[in-house]
């Protein structure tokens, strides 16, 4: 390498930027992000508060392959859904399999419910997923082609407490991070409902010339599955269906009970929510109770919300069967991660990081750092928050470190300190230090710390 190469190669002692010639060919995938070291504060926060919150209700983790058969998802999702006919990456493998990146989380889990017999545990069977899912769609805010959900999913119980008991837990995580959440809920009704009111809507949209005013996709849809045309985001297919009739009017009798009684447990838990009669959610596997969750006073437009929805949900009570497992009630919702991140830093919500008490070593000379190595691990299995920066030698620089990291204390080894059996302990708050028994460190920091807390 020339003298002038090396030149451009920066040692970070010296405190100059190396700013490497940008490269498209490893840049990344379009849609895909890379989460770096200041992005994990919010994902720790979300990620754990997801964790607490399913352990608490009785939610077992569980996780399933990022790849799946194609067939599982054009059997439950649909073949007609945009996931699977427009956004899901979808190939023939090496062993002339089809297979899918996950576009959703639901499937998987139904197939793990089926596969592994979990019908013979006592039900409901209580399911927490966290992980990636993939979908070819254009990149925007809060939009990616990989992207990660938080899920939870309740098999074996067809009572509205279940739908309850989950909307409940998503207005919860919401609440407890800050963001002011509002649901958006509707009943979709059974098969029976939902056949009546297809025939309701579809002679609606066959009036003054309404059909031939929809968008390419919805005339399709037309055909295939009318109630999806409530679900377009264009402009002019959702002000054609304001007029539309509703689906709340044509439920059964058992299917209003249902929503009536999900409404009520709401009201009693003083969850808000608006009744949104044009929601059905873009998935053909959903019945009866479905919802959303938006932040509230949100300045954008009705189409700009629909497609930045936080999260949603619904009941699924066919879907088990239709897999070819036992029929089954189940229930559940997926919450966008990237989603929520985004939301707590546009509303500036502050982020406690946990940085207290950290115990920082530092070390002068080979026989400190060898010992300063095992005051670490010392420290650490007696349950320390401790830091180091082994690899350098000034101890200035390794102050200045413990300062970035906003250590409590600072533990000093140095040639000394190791004749004397001594170490020095350095406030770094007042910067006030002094030298203790090295025997007695672990006793001189735990007698800091609690007097600290108290």
């Amino acid at each position: 390498m020339s003298r002038k190469s090396i030149k451009k190669i920066v040692d970070k002692e010296t405190k100059k930027e190396f700013k490497p010639k940008r490269s498209d060919k490893y840049s990344r995938l379009r849609g895909m992000k890379d989460i770096l070291f200041d992005e994990y504060k919010y994902w720790d926060l979300v990620v754990k508060k997801a964790t607490d919150l399913s352990t608490i209700y009785g939610f077992n983790h569980i996780d399933t392959p990022i790849l799946e058969k194609l067939d599982l998802f054009e059997r439950s999702t649909g073949k007609e859904t945009d996931i699977v006919s427009k956004e899901m990456y979808a190939f023939i493998d090496k062993s002339g399999d089809r297979v899918a990146l996950r576009p959703e989380a639901t499937p998987g889990l139904v197939r793990a419910y089926i596969e592994h017999g979990m019908f013979n545990l006592p039900q409901p069977v209580k399911m927490f997923w966290l992980g990636p899912l993939f979908r070819h769609e254009k990149p925007q805010s809060g939009r990616l082609r990989q992207f990660f959900q938080y899920d939870l999913e309740m098999f074996g119980d067809s009572s509205p407490v279940a739908d309850v008991q989950l909307i409940l837990i998503a207005y919860n995580f919401f609440s407890e991070l800050q963001i002011d959440a509002q649901i958006q809920i509707n009943s979709i009704g059974c098969k029976e409902c939902r056949a009546e009111y297809s025939k309701k809507l579809v002679e609606y949209y066959k009036e003054r010339g309404k059909r031939a005013k929809l968008c390419v996709d919805c005339k399709k849809r037309f055909t295939k599955n009318p109630m999806r045309l409530l679900d377009c985001k264009e402009p002019v297919c959702q002000q054609i269906r304001e007029d539309a009739p509703q689906i709340v009017d044509s439920l059964c009798d058992s299917c209003r009970e249902h929503f009536i009684k999900v409404l009520e447990y709401l009201d009693e838990l003083d969850i808000p929510y608006n009744l949104n009669p044009f929601l059905v959610r873009g998935l053909d596997y959903y019945n009866r109770t479905v919802f959303e969750v938006f932040a509230v006073n949100d300045e954008e437009s009705e189409t700009d919300k629909r497609q930045s929805a936080l999260g949603g949900g619904g009941r699924y009570d066919e879907l088990v069967e239709l897999m070819g497992g036992r029929p089954t009630p189940a229930c559940g919702f997926g919450i966008g991660i990237e989603r929520v991140i985004n939301k707590i830093k546009e509303k500036n919500i502050p982020i406690k990081e946990d940085r207290d008490n950290y115990i920082f070593i530092a070390q002068l000379g080979e026989q400190g750092k060898r010992k300063a190595f095992m005051l670490f691990e010392e420290l650490r299995k007696a349950g320390f928050k401790v830091r180091q920066s082994f690899t350098k030698d000034s101890l200035k620089v390794q102050l200045e470190e413990a300062d970035r990291i906003v250590a409590k204390y600072t533990l000093i080894l140095g040639q000394k300190e190791l004749l004397d059996g001594t170490i020095i302990l350095r406030d770094m708050e007042s910067g006030t230090q002094e030298v203790v028994d090295y025997k007695k460190i672990i006793f001189e920091l735990n007698k800091r710390i609690e007097g600290n807390k108290n």
